[in-house]
């Protein structure tokens, strides 16, 4: 299975092949630009000032209910540590096939896979994505190329758990509980943490196929740094928005596990990526969640005789192997537990 990077390389790409070719419906193709997703400043959320805090609770937890989706600025994690962060991975790419397909895995939830497409088992059509995703905490699992790799990762992937801790503590006081709730309940210091690193070369004609079609993720909630290219999008009440982060933002959005758990209070939203002609965009996402054996359903605090149990509970790591064996298609994964 030849990657895209490989594809484009080849000089034998002028239009796009018919494998790669995804049909959207009239509607999917319809962008809206005049909205913005919220903002979140993370020096705000842990402020010593309480006035400050609670007002950006407050704002964190409105974000969450209303959009899913929000752009996290003055969040501590240098610069510097972001550029590396993407040079590493441009490297981790650079690499000849050979020395990357060392790292192919064989199953979905292998500790380090890298790959092209989604899961090119069950793919209808493939898109326009080469990838490589780590297993990265409570165990660290990196390739060890390309020189210097793991270190940037593990220095990365640690900063990026500390933000993710602090929003989840700003969560549970929006949601009116003791901030520790979510981390004590789920075990989230010795949880799953996955590096997705995301390769989308240039595509003679972007129009004709998908980075990733729209999808939720799994796990509470994915952090994204991308290089300067955008691509991501979201639906928000029916309307695909693309999404243009200020500079040295994260883009945060709430996974699956995060709805489960709120019983639905707040959504998973659906979210894209698309291609250009122009350069290749490079994104690396972090999926924060449970370890891989803890039974994650809806929390007591939000069943009532209102709100009868929306979910039913599983066991992270099933939920994950089942997304990842899976084609990608909208909300079926939930679907697949809702009562």
């Amino acid at each position: 299975m030849l990657s895209v990077k490989e594809l484009v390389e080849s000089n034998s790409v002028r239009s796009v092949p018919s494998n790669y070719i995804s049909l959207k419906s009239p509607e999917d193709s319809i962008l809206y630009e005049t909205e913005n997703i919220p903002t979140i400043d993370f020096s705000r959320l842990t402020s010593s000032n309480a006035f400050e805090r609670s007002k950006e609770i407050q704002q964190l937890g409105d974000a969450c209910r209303n959009w899913g989706f929000f752009m996290l600025i003055n969040h501590g994690v240098s610069e510097t540590l972001r550029e590396k962060m993407l040079r590493a991975t441009q490297r981790f790419f650079d690499l000849s096939e050979e020395e990357k397909k060392e790292y192919a895995g064989e199953k979905v939830l292998d500790p380090i896979r890298y790959g092209t497409s989604f899961n090119v088992m069950v793919d209808k059509s493939l898109f326009w994505r080469d990838f490589l995703k780590c297993h990265v905490h409570p165990h660290l699992n990196v390739p060890s190329k390309p020189p210097g790799f793991r270190e940037t990762v593990d220095e990365y992937t640690r900063k990026s758990r500390e933000v993710v801790g602090e929003l989840l503590k700003g969560i549970c006081g929006s949601l009116g509980l003791e901030e520790n709730y979510i981390h004590k309940r789920l075990n989230v210091e010795l949880g799953a943490q996955m590096l997705i690193a995301n390769f989308y070369p240039p595509c003679p004609k972007p129009e004709l196929t998908m980075g990733l079609p729209a999808h939720t993720d799994h796990g509470l909630l994915t952090l994204l740094l991308q290089n300067q290219f955008s691509g991501l999008q979201i639906q928000h009440k029916g309307k695909w928005i693309p999404v243009n982060p200020l500079p040295n933002s994260f883009l945060v959005n709430t996974g699956d596990h995060l709805e489960i758990l709120t019983n639905g209070k707040f959504k998973s939203v659906l979210h894209r990526a698309v291609v250009n002609t122009t350069g290749t965009r490079i994104s690396i996402a972090t999926a924060h969640g449970a370890p891989l054996e803890t039974i994650v359903g809806p929390a007591p605090e939000f069943i009532d005789y209102h709100n009868p149990e929306a979910y039913r509970a599983i066991k992270y790591g099933h939920y994950m192997q089942f997304q990842q064996s899976h084609e990608l298609d909208r909300r079926s994964c939930l679907d697949h537990i809702r009562i």
